[in-house]
């Protein structure tokens, strides 16, 4: 499971400048559920190959007498939810009352918390922090959000050591690898990928909003009489993993609402954590996104299928409880979906009945097939024989009076199919090129419910020096900790 920071403090400390600093690092990818979420954000980061999700709570006013209610408000949910707090203080203001409040709250908690001094821009780094170890807290880390300055420490510092270890353990318990990066792949690492995706259980989210029938969806698809099966260990947050077998292929299903009998779910009202959906879709191989035909589409549903997208998972749509409308209703809606779903046409639709089970049957064939096209694996020959069609029925553009030539293409990922496209003068192609290429592909290798990235790469001059690796700072840690195990191990010899 992705690990959680939150982000606690009194109001204008600088959350929000922080938390816009680190989601920054994947493209903002930030799902805000407007009336839902409240005072609360979330956004994922990719800090030099480690991610993890942070929440933005909203300002805590410091008040003694009204610090156990503010707590007791978005805040403490965040702090429930996380893995890591960081505590965010005012290096310029000092140390307030209204921070040994929530200092004296915090130091009870038992999890890591990091103390964070920002705006100490312009200041002396030791005269800035000085005030605010009588919190109680521990080392002080001084940064300056707005800059950038002093936040790759904090998070070198104090978070990767403990993300790494959480990561391993979440992943082992859980029985999951998460592979090697995607974007880095070499042609020999996305086969080995696909292979071993291939070899795996298709691990499905059932994802939306609350009361749109996921439960009800699950134990459909479990049976009546299946209860909860087991939960992950960890926080109260984690997901339900369910073992299951469908047309003789392997699933574990990630359940964000709980399996529960058919009973116990009539009339209930499933609590939603956001915490929870974008860590089953980030888990996934496919996601099963389901929409309440009766209330059409929400924010709420398209700020999740927009992480789905942004994550690069596989996608099956299920439109629930369609038999309680009439035939001018389902028109309706069905006009609806077309104008506001008509980017995402690669995703298989289905309409169903999840409480009398009409048309649940089908989905697995669109889950079969969306996870077949993230996984198979493509050669290179064909890839690049596909790319010079692309060209033959369309040319790239001239640029600076020059032909924008592409020589070859190669598998560079799955899930989603990555596919890396080499050339010169690359970085100069339109974006409308790239998606006509993008929908080329789709069409020549018949992919269905999976986004497909094309990157592109410039040509390489044989002749000039090779670039030197840069080492991640999740890799520099994990091998100077296996350097002191060594040494270790020799002095004893």
């Amino acid at each position: 499971m992705l690990p959680v920071v939150a982000l606690v403090g009194r109001a204008n400390v600088g959350k929000s400048t922080l938390f816009n600093r680190l989601t920054r690092t994947r493209d903002a990818l930030v799902a805000d559920f407007p009336g839902l979420t409240r005072d609360r954000k979330y956004g994922s980061v990719n800090f030099e190959g480690m991610e993890f999700i942070v929440v933005d709570t909203g300002g805590i006013d410091g008040n003694e007498q009204g610090i156990e209610v503010e707590m007791a408000g978005q805040s403490l949910k965040a702090i429930d939810e996380a893995d890591v707090v960081l505590f965010m203080v005012d290096a310029r203001a000092g140390a307030t009352v209204g921070d040994s409040a929530i200092a004296d709250h915090i130091r009870r908690l038992e999890k890591p918390v990091f103390l964070v001094a920002n705006k100490t821009d312009g200041l002396d780094a030791d005269t800035a922090v000085a005030d605010f170890y009588s919190l109680g807290i521990g080392e002080v880390y001084p940064i300056a959000a707005a800059h950038g300055r002093g936040v790759s420490s904090l998070l070198q510092h104090a978070l990767l050591p403990f993300l790494a270890d959480k990561l391993a353990a979440t992943d082992s318990a859980a029985g999951l690898d998460a592979g090697p990066a995607l974007e880095t792949m070499t042609e020999e690492e996305a086969d080995a990928e696909a292979a071993r995706l291939r070899s795996e259980h298709i691990k499905l989210a059932i994802v939306g909003r609350p009361n749109v029938g996921k439960s009800t969806l699950t134990n459909r698809i479990l049976g009546e009489e299946r209860v909860v099966v087991f939960d992950m260990p960890g926080t109260t947050r984690d997901s339900v993993f369910i073992p299951m077998q469908r047309n003789e292929r392997n699933y574990t299903l990630i359940d964000t609402a709980g399996v529960r009998r058919r009973g116990k779910i009539d009339d209930m009202v499933e609590k939603f954590s956001v915490i929870k959906t974008l860590q089953a879709i980030e888990e996934a191989n496919v996601v099963l996104l389901v929409l309440d035909a009766q209330q059409g589409i929400s924010d709420q549903d398209l700020s999740i299928l927009g992480f789905a997208l942004n994550a690069g998972r596989s996608l099956v749509i299920a439109v629930n409880k369609w038999d309680g409308l009439n035939d001018s209703i389902k028109e309706e809606v069905k006009r609806e979906l077309d104008r506001r779903l008509g980017f995402i046409d690669f995703a298989r639709l289905h309409f169903i009945s999840a409480l009398h089970g009409s048309g649940v049957g089908n989905l697995f064939e669109s889950v079969e097939e969306a996870f077949d096209s993230a996984t198979k694996r493509v050669s290179t020959s064909l890839l690049t024989r596909i790319m010079k069609m692309a060209q033959e029925d369309h040319q790239p553009p001239l640029v600076h009076g020059r032909r924008v030539k592409l020589k070859y293409a190669h598998a560079g990922g799955y899930n989603p199919p990555i596919i890396v496209i080499h050339g010169n003068q690359v970085k100069d192609l339109p974006d409308s090129y790239k998606r006509y290429l993008m929908n080329y592909y789709r069409k020549a290798l018949q992919m269905m419910g999976t986004p497909v990235r094309v990157e592109f790469r410039e040509g390489e001059n044989p002749f000039m020096p090779t670039k030197k690796n840069t080492e991640t700072a999740l890799q520099k840690y994990k091998r100077e900790r296996l350097m002191k195990a060594r040494q270790k191990v020799a002095k004893k010899d």
